[in-house]
């Protein structure tokens, strides 16, 4: 199907929380397609937020976007060791294989995207000189802010969370991309990005960011934060347990996340697998049977008013989710998957037993002493009678 140029733009901004360089982006569709990347560092396992991004993309390459994704090897390093620079290899091929599983089962297509590793150029004498560039005109206070929300904060932070801003913002320049795809938690990088790649003589990019996805308390949803995700690998036990404990109180919107799993990947999912928006909330007939949503708002709606229980959203949630994950849960269960998952997250090393010394309760030191002392005495005494015993013919 042709698109015009209007079209284009509203398929690549719809439903994000913030376009920076909304007019760059009206003057190049005018002209060409666009090309954009989006970058994930292989640190933590992936969780179920990661649909999020991933329906953008199809968006994206709907609208005749050419795609890179960026698996950021060294990036993940970098951030405060999230990943161990021994593991890093091991989990940039797990990230390309969940991030192809996801993609698979929302039928898109995959010989449309390109997958490149940074530290295929990263290492590269051009791209280092340029961060050395950068190093000599950003100020520490500049770095510091622009990692703020996306870098690992510390009490005494290492060196290496300041050079990974300068690195985001120079990818955009050694990947040929007019745009790059993110959190709104990128904010602070992006904006960075437009102010210093100007100074080594490169074009400011536009920049498009997704609305963060609340966790299962409410607050962000993180890797690093087991209560706060859910696992694509987790079982479908696992999914139920953690969806039952959400917070998700009867008619309150904010800070819900279980309406926020519905609003942000249950509907989007959805159209995209079936080319419409649904999601079913499931009930026993005596308290009114199954409804039926083809809208988020309508939901939302019915939740205020208390026309819709926690339990049953929660219920339903959970089952929405399982069989979304079935597919990627099926991919992981071959032996080759499993030894990757395994080389990527391996269970941690158990921790020696302390061997526990006995104590003398309830005696003076003096005559712990004094104790000690008469064992030692009726040992010597054992070994003499021993030697006079012996027949030394």
């Amino acid at each position: 199907m042709v698109q015009t140029p209007e079209q284009k733009f509203e398929l690549i901004t719809r439903n994000l929380g913030e376009v920076l360089g909304a007019d760059q982006l009206k003057a190049t569709l005018a002209e060409r397609d666009i090309k954009l990347y989006w970058g994930t560092a292989p640190t933590g396992r992936v969780h179920i937020a990661y649909f999020v991004p991933m329906v953008k993309l199809a968006d994206y390459l709907q609208a005749g976007c050419h795609v890179k994704i960026l698996l950021a090897d060294i990036h993940a390093f970098l951030d405060n060791m999230k990943a161990p620079i021994e593991l890093v290899q091991a989990r940039t091929k797990y990230y390309e294989q969940v991030v192809k599983s996801i993609l698979r089962s929302l039928g898109v297509p995959l010989e449309k995207l390109e997958f490149v590793v940074g530290s295929s150029y990263e290492l590269s004498r051009e791209f280092s000189m340029d961060n050395y560039k950068l190093a000599a005109l950003v100020t520490e206070h500049d770095a510091k802010k622009a990692g703020s929300e996306v870098v690992k904060q510390v009490a005494s932070p290492a060196l290496s969370g300041l050079l990974y801003p300068g690195m985001q913002a120079l990818d955009e320049e050694y990947l040929g991309v007019d745009a790059q795809f993110g959190g709104i938690d990128q904010r602070k990088i992006f904006t960075f990005a437009e102010k210093y790649l100007p100074m080594l003589g490169y074009s400011k990019r536009i920049h498009l960011m997704n609305s963060m996805v609340p966790g299962l308390n409410g607050s962000k949803m993180s890797a690093s934060d087991p209560n706060s995700k859910i696992d694509l690998l987790d079982t479908k036990k696992e999914v139920q347990n953690k969806i039952k404990k959400a917070y998700c109180e009867l008619g309150v919107i904010e800070g819900n996340g279980v309406l926020a799993f519905a609003k942000n990947v249950l509907f989007p999912t959805s159209e995209l697998r079936t080319g419409h928006a649904e999601f079913v909330v499931l009930r026993p007939e005596q308290y009114g049977g199954n409804t039926v949503y083809t809208d988020y708002a309508s939901l939302e709606s019915d939740f205020a008013e208390e026309k819709v229980h926690p339990g049953d959203l929660k219920s339903s949630v959970a089952a929405a989710i399982n069989t979304l994950l079935d597919p990627i849960r099926e991919h992981f269960e071959s032996a080759e998957m499993q030894q990757l998952l395994l080389e990527a997250y391996p269970p941690p090393a158990a921790k020696p037993k302390a061997v526990k010394q006995k104590k003398k309760h309830n005696k003076r030191p003096d005559a712990v002493d004094a104790e000690a002392k008469a064992e030692a005495g009726a040992e010597v005494k054992a070994v003499e009678e021993q030697l006079a015993n012996t027949n030394l013919d």
